[in-house]
Protein backbone atom coordinates (compact mmCIF):
# COMPACT_ATOMS: atom_id res chain seq x y z
CA UNK A 1 0.00 0.00 0.00
CA UNK A 2 2.67 2.65 0.85
CA UNK A 3 4.48 2.17 -2.48
CA UNK A 4 1.19 2.48 -4.35
CA UNK A 5 0.41 5.65 -2.41
CA UNK A 6 3.85 7.05 -3.23
CA UNK A 7 3.35 6.43 -6.94
CA UNK A 8 -0.17 7.87 -6.87
CA UNK A 9 1.04 11.03 -5.16
CA UNK A 10 3.93 11.63 -7.57
CA UNK A 11 1.69 11.03 -10.58
CA UNK A 12 -0.92 13.47 -9.23
CA UNK A 13 1.73 16.12 -8.60
CA UNK A 14 3.03 15.72 -12.16
CA UNK A 15 -0.48 16.38 -13.48
CA UNK A 16 -0.94 19.40 -11.20
CA UNK A 17 2.33 20.91 -12.42
CA UNK A 18 1.08 20.79 -16.01
CA UNK A 19 -1.87 23.06 -15.16
CA UNK A 20 -1.26 26.80 -14.56
CA UNK A 21 -2.93 27.64 -11.26
CA UNK A 22 -2.14 31.21 -10.30
CA UNK A 23 -4.20 32.76 -7.48
CA UNK A 24 -7.73 33.40 -8.70
CA UNK A 25 -7.11 31.21 -11.75
CA UNK A 26 -7.20 27.75 -10.16
CA UNK A 27 -10.34 26.45 -11.85
CA UNK A 28 -8.57 23.73 -13.86
CA UNK A 29 -6.40 22.45 -11.00
CA UNK A 30 -9.47 22.41 -8.74
CA UNK A 31 -11.31 20.35 -11.36
CA UNK A 32 -8.38 17.93 -11.62
CA UNK A 33 -8.47 17.36 -7.86
CA UNK A 34 -12.27 17.04 -7.84
CA UNK A 35 -12.09 14.41 -10.60
CA UNK A 36 -9.19 12.62 -8.87
CA UNK A 37 -11.27 11.96 -5.78
CA UNK A 38 -14.20 10.85 -7.90
CA UNK A 39 -11.97 8.33 -9.63
CA UNK A 40 -11.13 6.93 -6.19
CA UNK A 41 -14.79 6.62 -5.24
CA UNK A 42 -14.69 9.59 -2.87
CA UNK A 43 -17.38 12.27 -2.94
CA UNK A 44 -15.78 15.69 -3.22
CA UNK A 45 -17.31 19.10 -2.60
CA UNK A 46 -16.18 22.23 -4.37
CA UNK A 47 -16.48 25.75 -3.00
CA UNK A 48 -15.17 28.25 -5.54
CA UNK A 49 -11.72 26.77 -6.28
CA UNK A 50 -11.42 24.97 -2.96
CA UNK A 51 -11.91 21.18 -2.97
CA UNK A 52 -13.05 19.36 0.18
CA UNK A 53 -13.40 15.65 1.04
CA UNK A 54 -14.34 13.83 4.23
CA UNK A 55 -13.42 10.36 5.45
CA UNK A 56 -15.91 7.58 4.69
CA UNK A 57 -17.14 7.21 8.26
CA UNK A 58 -17.33 10.92 9.06
CA UNK A 59 -19.82 10.96 11.93
CA UNK A 60 -20.14 14.52 13.14
CA UNK A 61 -19.80 13.19 16.69
CA UNK A 62 -16.02 13.20 16.94
CA UNK A 63 -13.38 15.88 17.09
CA UNK A 64 -12.48 17.07 13.58
CA UNK A 65 -8.96 17.33 12.19
CA UNK A 66 -8.33 19.31 9.02
CA UNK A 67 -5.61 18.33 6.55
CA UNK A 68 -4.90 21.36 4.41
CA UNK A 69 -2.55 22.55 1.71
CA UNK A 70 -2.92 24.73 -1.37
CA UNK A 71 -2.90 24.12 -5.11
CA UNK A 72 -2.25 27.66 -6.32
CA UNK A 73 1.26 28.77 -7.27
CA UNK A 74 3.15 31.98 -7.82
CA UNK A 75 3.95 32.95 -11.39
CA UNK A 76 7.27 31.59 -12.70
CA UNK A 77 10.20 33.90 -12.05
CA UNK A 78 12.74 34.89 -14.66
CA UNK A 79 15.61 32.45 -14.98
CA UNK A 80 13.73 29.22 -15.68
CA UNK A 81 15.75 26.95 -17.96
CA UNK A 82 13.01 24.28 -17.94
CA UNK A 83 9.35 24.53 -18.88
CA UNK A 84 7.70 25.35 -15.52
CA UNK A 85 4.56 23.45 -16.58
CA UNK A 86 6.31 20.28 -17.69
CA UNK A 87 6.95 17.84 -14.84
CA UNK A 88 10.37 16.26 -15.31
CA UNK A 89 11.92 13.68 -13.00
CA UNK A 90 15.71 13.71 -13.19
CA UNK A 91 18.30 12.49 -10.69
CA UNK A 92 15.61 11.92 -8.07
CA UNK A 93 14.16 15.42 -8.43
CA UNK A 94 10.72 16.32 -9.70
CA UNK A 95 10.96 19.69 -11.44
CA UNK A 96 8.05 22.05 -12.10
CA UNK A 97 6.27 25.13 -10.83
CA UNK A 98 4.61 24.42 -7.49
CA UNK A 99 6.41 21.10 -7.01
CA UNK A 100 7.97 22.26 -3.75
CA UNK A 101 5.50 24.99 -2.74
CA UNK A 102 3.28 23.32 -1.92
CA UNK A 103 2.48 20.52 -4.37
CA UNK A 104 4.62 17.97 -2.58
CA UNK A 105 2.87 18.63 0.73
CA UNK A 106 -0.57 18.65 -0.90
CA UNK A 107 -0.22 15.28 -2.65
CA UNK A 108 1.41 13.77 0.45
CA UNK A 109 -1.58 14.82 2.55
CA UNK A 110 -3.93 13.47 -0.11
CA UNK A 111 -2.10 10.13 -0.02
CA UNK A 112 -2.41 10.13 3.78
CA UNK A 113 -6.12 10.85 3.49
CA UNK A 114 -6.54 7.95 1.03
CA UNK A 115 -4.78 5.67 3.51
CA UNK A 116 -7.14 6.66 6.31
CA UNK A 117 -10.29 7.19 4.26
CA UNK A 118 -12.19 3.96 4.97
CA UNK A 119 -10.82 3.12 8.42
CA UNK A 120 -13.47 2.90 11.12
CA UNK A 121 -11.11 2.92 14.09
CA UNK A 122 -9.87 6.53 13.94
CA UNK A 123 -10.68 8.82 16.86
CA UNK A 124 -11.13 11.89 14.67
CA UNK A 125 -13.39 12.83 11.82
CA UNK A 126 -11.09 13.87 8.98
CA UNK A 127 -11.54 16.65 6.43
CA UNK A 128 -9.04 17.34 3.68
CA UNK A 129 -9.16 20.73 1.98
CA UNK A 130 -7.11 21.63 -1.08
CA UNK A 131 -7.39 25.39 -0.94
CA UNK A 132 -6.92 28.26 -3.37
CA UNK A 133 -5.32 31.71 -3.19
CA UNK A 134 -2.85 30.85 -0.43
CA UNK A 135 -0.06 32.70 -2.19
CA UNK A 136 -1.93 36.00 -1.81
CA UNK A 137 -3.86 35.15 1.38
CA UNK A 138 -6.92 35.77 -0.77
CA UNK A 139 -10.49 36.09 0.42
CA UNK A 140 -11.57 33.21 -1.84
CA UNK A 141 -9.19 30.72 -0.29
CA UNK A 142 -9.24 29.09 3.12
CA UNK A 143 -10.99 32.15 4.63
CA UNK A 144 -14.03 31.59 2.43
CA UNK A 145 -14.10 27.91 3.27
CA UNK A 146 -13.81 27.65 7.04
CA UNK A 147 -17.28 28.96 7.87
CA UNK A 148 -18.79 26.28 5.61
CA UNK A 149 -17.10 23.42 7.48
CA UNK A 150 -17.91 21.81 10.81
CA UNK A 151 -16.08 23.10 13.87
CA UNK A 152 -12.41 22.21 13.45
CA UNK A 153 -10.43 21.12 16.51
CA UNK A 154 -6.97 21.20 14.96
CA UNK A 155 -5.21 21.14 11.61
CA UNK A 156 -2.14 19.92 9.79
CA UNK A 157 -1.05 22.55 7.26
CA UNK A 158 1.13 21.23 4.46
CA UNK A 159 4.02 23.51 3.53
CA UNK A 160 7.68 22.76 2.76
CA UNK A 161 9.36 22.47 6.19
CA UNK A 162 11.66 19.46 5.59
CA UNK A 163 9.16 17.55 7.77
CA UNK A 164 10.14 19.62 10.79
CA UNK A 165 7.25 20.88 12.92
CA UNK A 166 6.66 24.61 12.57
CA UNK A 167 5.03 25.16 15.95
CA UNK A 168 5.06 28.95 15.56
CA UNK A 169 4.87 31.27 12.60
CA UNK A 170 5.61 34.94 12.15
CA UNK A 171 2.84 37.35 11.35
CA UNK A 172 2.90 39.77 8.43
CA UNK A 173 1.76 43.36 8.10
CA UNK A 174 2.27 45.53 5.03
CA UNK A 175 2.22 49.25 5.80
CA UNK A 176 1.83 52.03 3.25
CA UNK A 177 3.58 55.23 4.30
CA UNK A 178 3.34 58.67 2.71
CA UNK A 179 5.62 61.59 3.46
CA UNK A 180 4.13 64.97 2.60
CA UNK A 181 5.90 68.22 1.69
CA UNK A 182 5.45 71.27 -0.50
CA UNK A 183 6.36 71.39 -4.16
CA UNK A 184 8.73 74.00 -5.56
CA UNK A 185 11.27 74.66 -8.31
CA UNK A 186 14.45 72.62 -7.90
CA UNK A 187 16.61 75.54 -9.08
CA UNK A 188 15.49 77.77 -6.20
CA UNK A 189 15.34 77.30 -2.46
CA UNK A 190 11.63 76.59 -2.53
CA UNK A 191 9.35 73.88 -1.24
CA UNK A 192 9.66 71.19 1.38
CA UNK A 193 11.08 67.99 -0.11
CA UNK A 194 8.83 65.02 0.74
CA UNK A 195 11.51 62.63 -0.52
CA UNK A 196 13.96 63.87 2.12
CA UNK A 197 11.29 63.41 4.79
CA UNK A 198 10.72 59.85 3.60
CA UNK A 199 14.46 59.12 3.65
CA UNK A 200 14.65 60.39 7.25
CA UNK A 201 11.80 58.03 8.24
CA UNK A 202 13.33 55.14 6.32
CA UNK A 203 16.63 55.64 8.15
CA UNK A 204 14.75 55.43 11.47
CA UNK A 205 13.12 52.17 10.32
CA UNK A 206 16.49 50.77 9.25
CA UNK A 207 18.05 51.48 12.64
CA UNK A 208 15.12 50.58 14.91
CA UNK A 209 15.29 47.36 16.93
CA UNK A 210 12.27 45.79 18.61
CA UNK A 211 13.27 44.76 22.11
CA UNK A 212 11.07 41.73 22.80
CA UNK A 213 12.79 38.61 21.44
CA UNK A 214 10.97 35.31 21.00
CA UNK A 215 12.76 32.02 21.69
CA UNK A 216 11.06 30.53 18.62
CA UNK A 217 10.56 33.47 16.24
CA UNK A 218 13.49 35.70 17.23
CA UNK A 219 12.91 39.42 16.64
CA UNK A 220 10.13 41.40 15.02
CA UNK A 221 11.65 42.99 11.94
CA UNK A 222 10.69 45.50 9.28
CA UNK A 223 12.10 46.42 5.89
CA UNK A 224 11.27 49.15 3.41
CA UNK A 225 10.71 47.38 0.10
CA UNK A 226 9.70 50.11 -2.34
CA UNK A 227 9.64 53.91 -2.69
CA UNK A 228 8.29 56.36 -5.25
CA UNK A 229 7.22 59.96 -5.80
CA UNK A 230 4.26 60.88 -7.93
CA UNK A 231 6.35 63.66 -9.46
CA UNK A 232 8.49 62.47 -12.41
CA UNK A 233 9.93 65.86 -13.42
CA UNK A 234 13.59 66.42 -12.62
CA UNK A 235 13.15 70.10 -11.78
CA UNK A 236 10.23 69.89 -9.35
CA UNK A 237 10.60 69.33 -5.60
CA UNK A 238 8.23 66.41 -4.79
CA UNK A 239 5.38 67.21 -2.44
CA UNK A 240 4.56 63.56 -1.78
CA UNK A 241 6.68 60.42 -1.43
CA UNK A 242 5.26 56.98 -0.75
CA UNK A 243 7.06 53.90 0.53
CA UNK A 244 6.10 50.41 1.67
CA UNK A 245 7.12 48.73 4.92
CA UNK A 246 7.13 44.93 5.22
CA UNK A 247 6.77 43.97 8.91
CA UNK A 248 7.34 40.44 10.19
CA UNK A 249 6.04 40.02 13.73
CA UNK A 250 6.86 37.55 16.46
CA UNK A 251 4.16 36.56 18.92
CA UNK A 252 5.25 39.20 21.43
CA UNK A 253 3.99 42.15 19.37
CA UNK A 254 0.53 42.80 18.00
CA UNK A 255 -0.08 44.63 14.75
CA UNK A 256 -1.59 47.48 16.73
CA UNK A 257 1.50 47.84 18.92
CA UNK A 258 3.78 48.09 15.90
CA UNK A 259 1.50 50.63 14.23
CA UNK A 260 1.57 52.72 17.40
CA UNK A 261 5.38 52.63 17.48
CA UNK A 262 5.55 53.71 13.86
CA UNK A 263 3.04 56.50 14.39
CA UNK A 264 5.02 57.86 17.34
CA UNK A 265 8.33 57.93 15.49
CA UNK A 266 7.59 58.69 11.84
CA UNK A 267 6.48 61.98 10.33
CA UNK A 268 4.89 60.13 7.41
CA UNK A 269 1.23 59.13 7.35
CA UNK A 270 0.89 55.36 7.73
CA UNK A 271 -1.85 52.86 7.02
CA UNK A 272 -1.82 49.07 7.32
CA UNK A 273 -3.20 47.25 4.29
CA UNK A 274 -4.46 44.47 6.56
CA UNK A 275 -4.07 43.13 10.08
CA UNK A 276 -5.39 39.63 9.26
CA UNK A 277 -2.07 37.78 9.14
CA UNK A 278 -1.11 37.47 12.78
CA UNK A 279 1.63 35.46 14.41
CA UNK A 280 0.39 32.04 15.46
CA UNK A 281 1.60 29.16 17.60
CA UNK A 282 0.47 25.76 18.79
CA UNK A 283 1.09 24.61 22.36
CA UNK A 284 3.96 22.20 22.84
CA UNK A 285 1.65 19.91 24.82
CA UNK A 286 -0.98 19.77 22.06
CA UNK A 287 -1.64 16.15 20.97
CA UNK A 288 -0.43 16.92 17.43
CA UNK A 289 2.92 18.22 18.67
CA UNK A 290 3.28 15.44 21.24
CA UNK A 291 2.66 12.87 18.50
CA UNK A 292 5.41 14.47 16.43
CA UNK A 293 7.81 14.56 19.35
CA UNK A 294 7.11 10.85 19.93
CA UNK A 295 8.28 10.34 16.33
CA UNK A 296 11.44 12.32 17.09
CA UNK A 297 10.44 15.14 14.75
CA UNK A 298 12.27 18.42 15.28
CA UNK A 299 10.42 21.68 15.82
CA UNK A 300 11.12 25.34 15.08
CA UNK A 301 9.56 28.75 14.54
CA UNK A 302 8.87 29.56 10.90
CA UNK A 303 9.76 32.98 9.42
CA UNK A 304 7.33 32.48 6.53
CA UNK A 305 3.57 32.83 6.58
CA UNK A 306 0.89 30.41 5.41
CA UNK A 307 -2.84 29.78 5.66
CA UNK A 308 -2.16 28.74 9.25
CA UNK A 309 -2.33 32.48 10.04
CA UNK A 310 -6.01 32.50 9.03
CA UNK A 311 -7.05 29.53 11.15
CA UNK A 312 -8.75 30.26 14.49
CA UNK A 313 -7.77 26.86 15.92
CA UNK A 314 -4.49 25.05 16.71
CA UNK A 315 -2.57 24.19 13.55
CA UNK A 316 0.76 22.49 12.94
CA UNK A 317 2.67 23.41 9.78
CA UNK A 318 4.72 20.53 8.42
CA UNK A 319 5.49 19.09 5.02
CA UNK A 320 8.06 17.72 2.56
CA UNK A 321 10.33 20.03 0.60
CA UNK A 322 12.43 23.00 1.63
CA UNK A 323 11.25 26.58 2.08
CA UNK A 324 14.47 27.78 0.43
CA UNK A 325 13.34 26.19 -2.85
CA UNK A 326 10.01 28.01 -2.95
CA UNK A 327 9.55 30.59 -5.71
CA UNK A 328 12.93 29.90 -7.34
CA UNK A 329 13.66 29.21 -11.01
CA UNK A 330 13.57 25.50 -11.91
CA UNK A 331 11.70 24.71 -8.69
CA UNK A 332 11.92 21.08 -7.63
CA UNK A 333 11.26 18.57 -4.89
CA UNK A 334 13.01 15.25 -4.35
CA UNK A 335 10.70 12.31 -4.97
CA UNK A 336 12.13 10.69 -1.84
CA UNK A 337 10.96 13.72 0.13
CA UNK A 338 7.41 12.98 -1.00
CA UNK A 339 7.73 9.31 -0.08
CA UNK A 340 9.18 10.17 3.32
CA UNK A 341 6.55 12.87 3.82
CA UNK A 342 3.72 10.42 3.23
CA UNK A 343 5.22 7.91 5.66
CA UNK A 344 5.67 10.54 8.38
CA UNK A 345 2.20 12.02 7.86
CA UNK A 346 0.68 8.54 8.17
CA UNK A 347 2.69 7.82 11.32
CA UNK A 348 1.69 11.18 12.80
CA UNK A 349 -2.00 10.58 12.07
CA UNK A 350 -1.88 7.04 13.39
CA UNK A 351 -0.39 8.23 16.67
CA UNK A 352 -3.00 10.96 16.93
CA UNK A 353 -6.06 9.03 15.73
CA UNK A 354 -5.55 5.49 17.00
Amino acid sequence: MPNQLHDTAIDLLSKLISIPSFPGEENDSAQLLYDFFGQHGIKAERYLNNVVVRNKYFSGDKKVILLNSHHDTVKPVAGYTLDPFNAIIKDGRLFGLGSNDAGGALVSLIATFLHLYDRQDVKYDIILAASAEEEISGQNGISSLLHLLPVIDCAVVGEPTEMKMAVAERGLMVVDATARGVSGHAAREEGDNALYKAVYDIDWIRKHSFQKISPLLDVTSMKVTSIETRNKQHNVIPDECSFVIDVRLNELYSHEEVLAILSQNLSSDIKARSTRLRSTSIAMDHPLVKAGLDLNLRYYGSPTISDKALMPFPALKIGPGSSERSHIADEYIFTDEIRNGIDIYISLMQKLCS
